[in-house]
Formats: C-alpha cells, structure tokens, sequence
C-alpha cells in the first residue's frame, strides 16, 4: 500500500529484506539518545507554557549524541564510516533513523525510490510542505559528517518542534535520500531524473541501483511515480559540512551557501594498437595510455588557465589489457567537469574535445567522449539566503555568503521550490576520508540556524 506520494506503508512485500517503518523494528537509539529524548520532553503544561515564550533553540548534545549513533553502522576503527548506499549498514542506518522519526513525532514512510521520509502536519491545510533532510550513505573509506550532519539536524528540528509542542502552518517534511554518493538516486527520482539505464549501475556495495532500490523498500519499476511536480513545496534547507576550508581558516561559523556547481561527466575510452612491448618499436606504436596521459595532461591545462571557479577531473583510469609487456590497446577513465554555470561547462569540455582531437592525430588513435551523468548548477533562492543568513545573525553567529564546490541533494530538490543551504565549518577542509571532522558546537550552531530557518519561512507564509 502506498500513500499519496507513492510513500510505502505497513509490511514489506513478500521475500523484501528493507527496514519498515513499524515501530517494533525500529534499531533502538543509544543510552545518551534515549536519555536525551526523555529529558528534552516537557513534563508539565506550565514548562511548555513557559518555553513557548522562549525562542525555541536545539538540543546540541542529543543531535551529536544521533550522529555519533549513525557510527554504530559502518563505523571503522580509524574514526570514519563505510556505510554504502544499500549495504547491510546503510539499512540499519536508515532503519535507526527511522526510529528516532518516529520519536519525533513523524509520520515515516518510504516512497518509490527509496526516499525515507517523516512527515509532520502542519495547521494549514493548503500549505505546502517544508523539506529538510540530507543522506546517510558513504563513499569508501569514507568520513562520518559528510550528509550525517545534515539528516541528524533535520531530525532534531523535528525532535524539537515536537518537545515544545510548536505547531507548524506548513507540513513538515524530514527526508533522507538514498545513493546520494552514487548518484543523489533518491533526490533525482524526485524530479524524475532517473533514466532507465541507471537502475543497472551496479553501486559499490555490490548491488545495481534497482536492486537496492527494491531492497531498501523501494519499487524500481515504479520509481518513475515517485516525481514530484515543480512548486510543490514551500522549499528545502540542507545543513552540511562545508568540505572545504574556508570557514575555518577564517575563524566563521556560518556558510550561507548562495549556489551549488553543476556537474556532468563522461566516459573517456581512448582505443589504439595493442602489440608486443619488447618488440614494437618507439616510433611505431599507437599506445593508448600515451595518448590517455596527453588527454588527461590537457584536461588539468584547461581548467587551469580558463578564467573562472571551474574544475575538471580525471578520476578513474584503466588500461587494457593491463599486462607489463603489452603496449596498451585501449584505455578507459572518466572525465568529470564543475561549475556554478551549465554554459561555462559546455565551453570547458568543447575546449577539452578540440584537444582530444588534436591528440588523435598526434598519436594515431582514436577518443570517445560519451556523455553519462548531469547533475544541473543550483543557485539558492535569494529569499532564502536573507533567511539562513537572519537566523545565523539574530542567532549571534558570524556567517559568511558563500559557493559550493560540491554536489547536494539540494540540486535536485531545487527543481521542486526554493532551496537554501547552511554550511558549518570543516577541520582542515578534508572530506570523504576518515579525517572528516566538524566540532559538536559547530553541528550544535549549524542545527539552531536550520531550526531558526525553518520557522522563519513557516511564518513568511
């Protein structure tokens, strides 16, 4: 049975493996959650009364005692996580989440894609939902903030709003995506772009994207239906480490995210002669990996002396057939280009394909550039930056306006409203490593802001 959203309710279907959303299945939290739920709850109508006339603030050590919880699934000795997208750990992670959902009140379901999703009603019954949320999946070897910080805050506001029984006139919704390190699958079947093919990827815990989608209580053959129309919400905030280094080198508390780059990438497959390497001579070889190390020498070239905030990556390489005395015949990578503009993409890669012509004829082989993924350039809504920014302010936390060099579901979700980003410092700007690391008091800050943001909006109207 499905809700109005697609959202999946009651049992899994016969032979499913996925976490549901009953209660009884629920990972239970920690001693320092579970202590942190019982005194956070009012015990008296006159403490509630009393509070209400408080300007509502988050309780920081139950959001760090949730993210330090999350470790509990795919945590590794040297202080990161492993916890890949449809993994073992990646449904007891969700399936925790789900728990502490439900302690806050939420109504928790998960749609078609695999969205896990808590929704709170609001007292208007025409309003559209406010969206919070982040992902909880990893890369390997990866960190313990990255995506964390931001689904952890969101269920804290939750958890909040429900300790000091404060009525929203917009619904409230808490998601956590799914695949969002391979992909941003879950935010992208929001907006309906998740093609066909990719429910074949096959994902790093092993398991193609459809296969996981089904396995985390998804349907990948309806995961089409999971797209939501645009302007059907109110809007979507993010919290998340800042991945780089600027707001602690700079002594700021607050990012106040005015955009997110665009993102596409491509195969690369760079064909040439394989033949014998002992016996091939110099002058004569068509050896592909020459030419693939040309082409990967001049896409760092381009983007380093094209004028502008772009990146262009070469991330992953293999050569074929890969033997120590074989001239190689054909090489396989990917090229990955970022920027805050979709046209200024379109002109890095024009420039990188000129070249790769150019290395054809220099090495006598031939280069295919195929086009797989695009991940659309998201500015924040100016509204909305005035809104995290008034927050961090009255709040009394410095705040900075800043870029986003890294992809977020809030890209995709900005297809759906308005979006707006909060980011809080990260130690020494080192992300998806074991190293990640941002301070307690900065996810405490990082969550009042995302709290404060969200009632804001909730009285805009």
């Amino acid at each position: 049975m499905t809700d109005r959203h697609g959202c999946r309710v009651g049992p899994p279907r016969d032979g499913g493996d996925f976490a549901t959303c009953s209660r009884r299945s629920f990972v239970k939290a920690s001693p320092a959650v579970a202590a942190a739920l019982v005194s956070a709850s009012p015990a008296a109508g006159a403490e509630v009364s009393a509070r209400a006339h408080q300007p509502p603030t988050v309780d920081g050590g139950r959001v760090n005692a949730i993210l330090a919880d999350l470790r509990r699934f795919g945590g590794t000795s040297d202080g990161g996580t492993t916890r890949l997208a449809y993994s073992d750990d990646d449904l007891a992670g969700r399936n925790y989440a789900a728990g502490v959902m439900e302690e806050a009140g939420l109504e928790v379901s998960i749609d078609l894609a695999g969205n896990l999703i808590g929704r709170r009603a609001g007292t208007d019954p025409a309003a559209l939902p406010i969206i919070t949320g982040s992902h909880i999946d990893t890369v390997p070897a990866g960190g313990s903030y990255d995506g964390h910080v931001g689904s952890a805050a969101a269920i804290e506001v939750a958890l909040t709003l429900h300790d000091h029984d404060i009525a929203l006139r917009h619904p409230l919704e808490v998601i956590i995506f799914p695949n969002e390190e391979g992909g941003k699958t879950g935010s992208r079947a929001l907006v309906g772009r998740v093609l066909p093919f990719e429910l074949d990827i096959i994902t790093a815990s092993g398991y193609t994207i459809g296969d996981g989608t089904a396995r985390i209580g998804g349907d990948p053959a309806r995961i089409a239906e999971a797209r939501r129309e645009p302007g059907s919400v109110a809007g979507f905030f993010e919290l998340h480490i800042e991945q780089g280094a600027f707001l602690e080198a700079d002594g700021v508390q607050i990012g106040v995210v005015e955009g997110i780059v665009g993102i596409r990438r491509w195969n690369i497959t760079v064909r040439g002669m394989q033949n014998h390497a002992g016996t091939t001579p110099m002058p004569q070889r068509r050896d592909a990996l020459v030419a693939a190390a040309d082409l990967i020498r001049d896409v760092n070239e381009v983007a380093l002396t094209t004028p502008g905030r772009q990146v262009a990556t070469v991330g992953r390489i293999e050569a074929v057939p890969g033997a120590p005395n074989v001239v190689p015949g054909e090489v396989r990578a990917t090229l990955e280009i970022r920027d805050l503009e979709m046209s200024k993409i379109a002109s890095v890669f024009a420039e990188i394909e000129r070249r790769a012509r150019a290395v054809e004829e220099a090495r006598g082989v031939t280069i295919g550039l195929v086009h797989f993924y695009e991940s659309l350039a998201a500015p924040t809504d100016p509204r909305f930056r005035d809104i995290v920014e008034a927050s961090a302010s009255d709040l009394g936390y410095t705040n900075v306006r800043m870029p986003s060099g890294a992809g977020h579901d809030a890209q995709s979700m900005a297809e759906l409203g308005p979006i707006g980003m909060i980011f809080v410092p990260s130690r020494a700007g080192i992300s998806h490593s074991p190293d990640e690391y941002s301070a307690p008091r900065d996810i405490t800050r990082g969550t009042n802001v995302l709290l404060h943001s969200v009632l804001r909006l909730d009285a805009a109207g």
